[in-house]
């Protein structure tokens, strides 16, 4: 019996991965995908950390959710979406909790004096659920499609500053001015208009770092960028004992510390998942009533809806993987991840999850495959054990990438027709109000907005797709909701 030959097993195999992930069709290699992969990671394993802090409140009953239980089923549930995201999909987009939605859940609904924490996380479920359907039957596709093209790059310009600001206020590089400070001037430079402490000096470490590798074209660059700048971070806190810009234990505010993430020594602890299933689907229906519970339900069906394809775009342009006529392959399988992502962090108690603008860094580490995000995966089903792989890397390592990751994106900003207003200026609101309002759903829905009002008083309604006048519609309710909620008592 003829031995087998084992290396040449190894090659099909290898090619098969190839084919399946189209590696060398899209211009990548197995390096670049891992590269990719933990670029990624630690450019947004930071919500592990945070989305617990923004769900803390406690609901109707003074329950809390619980900060290591959170943290749990966050990394638990951004792994196994990011991995299917990846294995399925095949795009290097990685999934975790949206920003947006889990702060309206926590601030506007979840202090709603009626409704528990498995209440509000039945009306992420339903919203999902919807979206579900939507994409099941083509609409979201539709709208996708419907889109003109130089909206669709506003809002990778748009995307692009926006995670440029992400990187730029999380470093604490560009601060907030209190109200107490009777400025008009809303951001500043540093504290108080100075650069100060160790921190600071990290991100500019780092972005001085990374811009220096990206122009040599160093292979490697941006994720050379975050570690070598996580080991600086990691030989400060420990020779200086910086600690955190803000202790919840104590209450000590210190505008030198880190933003968010004190970097840490390793410590391994049992991942707490008994939020897992903790829901009430139809809960807000039965205490708030079927008008209240459905506007709740729209809101967040809207923000999903939009953030996702928003940063899907952009995500997919930066990346080259787009064809000729702007479309995204295995679009369909993409937004039913998406999808699936605020059904299944709804049932987790993690809000909904969605694509992730930080996906950006490991698209510009050259990842362009589903690879990336199952290697990005595997790292956040780690993250539930081992919490140096949260710890190690403050912001202010990540947030370098985040910014040089933002320029490539803007970049793009000249393919948009400047000398037609009817889209450039809808796309000029779309790229400004993303940053400036720190949403993706509310830059796309001014930029839809006006741009069916500039084709209607240009005499050219009839150029705008039936679809653009109902998703502008839907966003002139989801800017009026505020006084529809007065109105129906919410």
């Amino acid at each position: 019996m003829p031995k087998q030959d084992h290396s040449l097993t190894f090659k099909t195999e290898v090619s098969r991965l190839d084919r399946y992930f189209k590696v060398t069709e899209r211009g990548s290699n197995y390096s670049r995908e891992i590269r990719g992969g933990f670029a990624t990671f630690f450019a947004m394993s930071y919500i592990v950390v945070l989305n617990p802090l923004i769900l803390a409140g406690a609901d109707a009953n003074g329950n809390e959710l619980g900060f290591s239980r959170v943290a749990a089923v966050t990394a638990l549930v951004a792994g196994i979406m990011t991995i299917l995201m990846g294995a399925w999909a095949r795009h290097p987009f990685a999934m975790a909790t949206g920003l947006g939605v889990n702060a309206f859940v926590a601030i506007t609904v979840a202090t709603n004096p009626s409704l528990t924490w498995p209440d509000v996380m039945g009306l992420v479920v339903i919203s999902g659920i919807t979206m579900l359907i939507l994409v099941l039957t083509g609409f979201r596709t539709a709208v996708f499609n419907a889109v003109p093209s130089s909206l669709k790059t506003a809002i990778v310009v748009g995307i692009g500053m926006f995670i440029a600001l992400i990187g730029l206020v999380n470093a604490g590089f560009v601060r907030r001015i209190p109200d107490a400070a009777g400025t008009t001037v809303p951001v500043g430079l540093g504290s108080d208009g100075t650069l100060a402490g160790w921190p600071i000096l990290v991100f500019v470490f780092g972005l001085l770092l990374t811009i220096a590798l990206v122009v040599r074209k160093v292979k490697g660059a941006i994720l050379i960028g975050i570690v070598a700048s996580a080991i600086l971070a990691n030989i400060l806190e420990i020779v200086f004992k910086i600690g955190p810009s803000f202790d919840a234990a104590t209450g000590n505010v210190n505008p030198q510390g880190w933003s968010l993430v004190v970097p840490s020594l390793p410590e391994w602890k049992a991942p707490d998942l008994s939020l897992l299933g903790q829901v009430n689907v139809f809960g807000a229906f039965e205490h708030l009533g079927v008008t209240a519970a459905l506007l709740l339900a729209f809101v967040i069906l809207l923000s999903i809806f939009f953030d996702a394809m928003g940063t899907m775009v952009g995500l997919a342009n930066e990346a080259g993987t787009v064809d000729k006529d702007g479309n995204i392959p295995d679009v369909d399988k993409v937004l039913l991840v998406d999808a699936l992502g605020a059904i299944v962090g709804g049932a987790a108690s993690t809000s909904s999850n969605q694509i992730y603008v930080e996906s950006g860094a490991g698209i510009g580490e050259g990842a362009r495959t589903g690879l990336a995000s199952i290697v990005t995966g595997l790292l956040f089903i780690a993250a539930m054990f081992l919490t140096p792989l949260i710890y190690l890397v403050p912001f202010e390592a990540v947030a370098p990438a985040l910014v040089v990751v933002g320029f490539m994106m803007v970049s793009q900003v000249g393919k948009i027709d400047w000398n037609d207003w009817g889209v450039a200026i809808p796309s000029f609101l779309t790229f400004v109000l993303m940053p400036f309002t720190y949403s993706i759903a509310n830059g796309i829905g001014a930029g839809f907005i006006v741009f069916v009002f500039i084709r209607a008083i240009q005499g050219r309604a009839r150029e705008v797709h039936p679809l653009m006048w109902v998703v502008a519609g839907a966003f002139v309710l989801f800017f009026g909701i505020g006084v529809i909620e007065q109105a129906v008592g919410i």
